[in-house]
């Protein structure tokens, strides 16, 4: 079990959590997660909070594989005015911000959020782990290489688990020192990664839980899901369904999902095959 200190508010991880994507984003890969009016953002943070979310994610960037970076000020703009929103209307929300940028994460935190999910794992901005430190917000570090733009062509590795975990260990190391007290590690599927490589992570996740942190698993809709299945984004919920419940059985303690209620159907499930003393039901 682990507890995040949410800005003075503990998220008990005793069995896995949901995190809800929420993308204030034209060009995100999977449409079904782009919102730019406000009503529909809201109208979507509510859905996914009854849906069983503990987190809702969100971010004003894509991070997709070959996408163009829009930089801090355009992704203030996005971000902000939206957190304090969602955080007015739904005040016990968890809300996580995701960027890459020190600048908007404190911004964002200011607005109402209360965790950074960084998919540059503090490399894109030196700033970063220093800032959330003196936030003192859980932060997830995400595993990747290079940039959203670059990133693929670095996707080169002899043992892809042991140089991620070899990665984990020296990040953790950083961000303890810049004063965060609760880290997520993120093993960044999809990022700097071949399909075979993310399904090796997927195989061995469970490597990851001697780091003693908590493990996301951010697998919904992408592109090893619909070009296995041969399919596209919008044809991958079954496919993430069996990816995240594979993911649950390797250990992930939290589902980064554009679908929560399936994502929190999965984990119900789950969590009854582990349990030893569930209660029997017709």
């Amino acid at each position: 079990m682990f507890t995040l200190n949410c800005k003075g508010r503990l998220l008990v991880v005793d069995k896995p959590l949901v995190m809800g994507i929420i993308n204030i984003t034209p060009d995100s890969f999977y449409e079904g997660s782009r919102f730019v009016v406000m009503e529909d953002i809201l109208q979507q943070a509510e859905k996914m909070l009854q849906d069983g979310a503990a987190i809702l994610d969100i971010g004003g960037q894509s991070t997709r594989p070959g996408s163009v970076q829009v930089g801090s000020a355009e992704e203030l703009q996005r971000v902000v005015r939206v957190i304090e929103m969602v955080s007015l209307h739904f005040p016990k929300a968890i809300i996580s911000v995701d960027t890459y940028h020190a600048e908007v994460a404190e911004k964002a935190v200011n607005a109402g959020a209360s965790m950074v999910n960084d998919i540059s794992g503090g490399d894109l901005d030196p700033q970063m782990l220093r800032t959330v430190g003196r936030l003192g917000v859980p932060y997830v570090c995400m595993h990747t290489r290079g940039n959203p733009e670059d990133m693929q062509r670095q996707a080169v590795y002899e043992d892809v688990t042991r140089e991620v975990l070899d990665h984990f260990i020296k990040k953790i190391a950083q961000c303890r020192q810049a004063g965060i007290k609760d880290v997520i590690i993120d093993p960044g599927f999809g990022f700097a990664k071949t399909m075979q490589h993310n399904f090796e992570l997927l195989r061995n996740l469970e490597v990851f839980h001697m780091l003693d942190c908590p493990v996301l698993a951010g697998l919904s809709r992408k592109s090893t899901i619909y070009k296995t299945l041969a399919t596209d984004a919008a044809g991958a919920l079954n496919g993430t369904t069996v990816m995240n419940t594979v993911a649950l059985m390797n250990g992930a303690d939290i589902l980064r999902v554009h679908d929560v209620k399936e994502a929190n159907e999965a984990v119900m499930l789950i969590t009854r095959i582990k349990s030893k003393h569930g209660k029997e039901t017709e």
